[in-house]
């Protein structure tokens, strides 16, 4: 499994007050497409207003694996219960804006039962929309969003995992 750590270039460093597990996916549909949220907010002491391309995904909970916590966090965002297929890789970054240092747990996963969106946090309230895009499309369009402010973190941190989500769909047949 491939780690990747970044710092944030965009906030200045005032220390860290939480350290946060993620877990997150790139999940497929039935044509072996991806699910990217468009994520819209103004927060944060920003200038403008941020729209960005993010895979789902949120915080681990007592208990839960990061596992675990990806296929829910999968079932409350898109809607359906997932099938892990295989872990991608770990991205460690921080968020200095917010204090927070967070490890970011990456699954390749299938789609499975439509069991309907049941947003729970309020960073679900963000998500604009969800759609599925051919793994190229993706990664273009995370490429193309803006590389400044939390747009930028998330580009940072989402742009290898895409890429290595690629290589691995090539290499079991999903691409």
């Amino acid at each position: 499994m491939q780690e990747y750590k970044f710092q944030d270039d965009q906030f200045p460093f005032v220390g860290v007050k939480e350290n946060r597990l993620v877990a997150r996916a790139i999940v497929l549909d039935e044509s072996n497409h991806v699910a990217l949220h468009t994520i819209r907010r103004f927060d944060f002491g920003m200038p403008y207003e941020q729209v960005y391309f993010e895979t789902p995904g949120g915080g681990v909970d007592g208990g839960e694996s990061p596992e675990q916590a990806a296929a829910r966090e999968c079932e409350e965002e898109l809607g359906y219960e997932i099938e892990v297929l295989c872990p991608i890789g770990i991205v460690d970054d921080y968020y200095n804006v917010i204090c927070r240092h967070n490890i970011n747990y990456y699954f390749l996963a299938r789609r499975k039962k439509k069991v309907g969106i049941h947003f729970v946090s309020q960073g679900d309230s963000l998500i604009q929309e969800t759609n599925y895009y051919p793994i190229e499309q993706a990664i273009a369009l995370v490429e193309g969003q803006d590389d400044k402010f939390i747009s930028g973190l998330v580009r940072q941190r989402e742009l290898p995992i895409l890429r290595l989500a690629k290589q691995i769909m090539g290499e079991m047949g999903l691409e």
